[in-house]
């Protein structure tokens, strides 16, 4: 218990201490915008996400064939960009620091589950294509 409350003075001494001339860095990290977030390799990954998404969604919005699946996957891109986008801004603003509503920790058990859906689907989409192929040649 006394390192949990060790957490809380250095953090609470690195945002209302800030009249320490002698702390460069904690000016730095003052304010809404933190500068050291987007060089960490969590924000390298959701930037690499981001952009991965984005080319998926132009790939399959600009190719010629046009049916019922290929709209869902827009839709999936383009939800998982935002989803990512909005962790990233809460991220590089700290907002998680107003919105003690949510737990953090659990949030990454929505991707776990996403992950797993995906999974699921292409399981399903490799059972429905090897059918439709031994169907098609008998």
């Amino acid at each position: 218990m006394s390192h949990g409350a060790g957490l809380v003075r250095t953090t609470c001494s690195s945002s209302g201490g800030g009249g320490g001339a002698g702390q460069p860095g904690a000016r730095a990290s003052e304010g809404p915008l933190d500068p050291v977030y987007p060089r960490t390799y969590s924000a390298l990954l959701k930037v690499a996400q981001m952009i991965t998404l984005l080319i998926a969604f132009i790939c399959v919005n600009r190719s010629m064939w046009t049916s019922y699946a290929y709209s869902y996957f827009e839709v999936v891109t383009i939800c998982n960009l935002i989803m990512i986008l909005v962790f990233y801004l809460v991220h590089l603003f700290r907002l998680y620091r107003m919105l003690t509503c949510i737990s953090w920790p659990l949030s990454i058990f929505g991707f776990v589950a996403t992950f797993l859906c995906l999974a699921s689907i292409w399981m399903s989409y490799k059972i429905s294509c090897v059918t439709q192929s031994t169907d098609a040649a008998v």
